[in-house]
């Protein structure tokens, strides 16, 4: 079963609603969490009782209510997953774009787009772009994207796709259209890159590979390069291999950095 257009379930909106207003005070009274979510008492009572028995809230006092538990941590884990690629991506990146002068860019999927969570565009002397870190960029618009969105899973598509009709960012797409994107994707993944061409002669092109853990897509990588400077099949021979050695290496210090703690 995929996901067409996410729909929220009503219960479960309800119980991470007070699970949010329990996280934004020491403790919280029932009354309190019924004035500050706008639900009635005895839903408020059946959302605590339900994170109580998972583990995420406890009673405290009669008095002061109840608090939220570190259990709560484990939902922040894919979060933190992301600062361990920052971490495990930076100094190799550094270490690339000093030996061959070129900016890298990295990238992870967030609500149905791409955000540049590190890049060595201000170490190169070949980069006259400015870094927008956490910009969201459509997914298909950029080599990052592209490379992400090419390699991901099948049911990680249809979510990806879903989103992004549900936030307006384009409507469902006609038969023509999915045949179209699904030889593109087969074509990225025979290449095992993706690419951006840009319409303007003095922009810049970009290359990138996906940063792989078993079937899993990490993120993404790239290289921002003038077009002026080398062609679309130059790049791929300079540095496909290159980035997608890269990407390996990012990879596994990722995970080493995630199974240490």
């Amino acid at each position: 079963m995929t996901l067409s257009t996410p729909t929220a379930i009503e219960p479960v909106k309800r119980a991470f609603l007070v699970l949010q207003m329990l996280n934004r005070h020491r403790t919280s009274t029932l009354a309190g969490l019924a004035q500050a979510t706008q639900l009635p008492k005895p839903t408020v009572a059946r959302m605590i009782e339900t994170l109580i028995a998972l583990g995420y809230a406890t009673h405290v006092s009669r008095t002061l209510g109840y608090r939220i538990t570190d259990r709560v941590l484990v939902l922040a884990s894919g979060l933190r997953f992301v600062d361990h690629l920052v971490d495990a991506a930076s100094g190799p990146m550094d270490a690339f774009t000093r030996k061959t002068g070129w900016p890298l860019y990295l990238g992870t999927i967030s609500a149905g787009g791409i955000i540049v969570r590190y890049s060595t565009a201000l170490q190169s002397p070949l980069s006259f772009e400015r870094t927008n870190y956490d910009a969201k960029i459509p997914i298909f618009s950029s080599a990052l994207g592209r490379a992400y969105f090419a390699f991901c899973s099948h049911r990680e598509r249809s979510m990806i796709l879903g989103e992004i009709h549900a936030r307006g960012g384009q409507q469902k797409l006609v038969a023509a259209q999915q045949i179209a994107l699904e030889r593109q994707l087969v074509e990225i993944r025979r290449r095992g890159f993706a690419v951006t061409r840009s319409s303007r002669p003095s922009r810049l092109n970009g290359i990138a590979v996906p940063i792989l853990w078993g079937e899993q897509v990490l993120g993404a990588v790239s290289l921002r390069y003038p077009k002026s400077a080398m062609t679309e099949a130059q790049a791929a021979t300079r540095w496909v291999s290159k980035l997608n050695a890269l990407a390996r290496q990012i990879a596994e210090a990722a995970y080493s950095m995630e199974a240490n703690i």
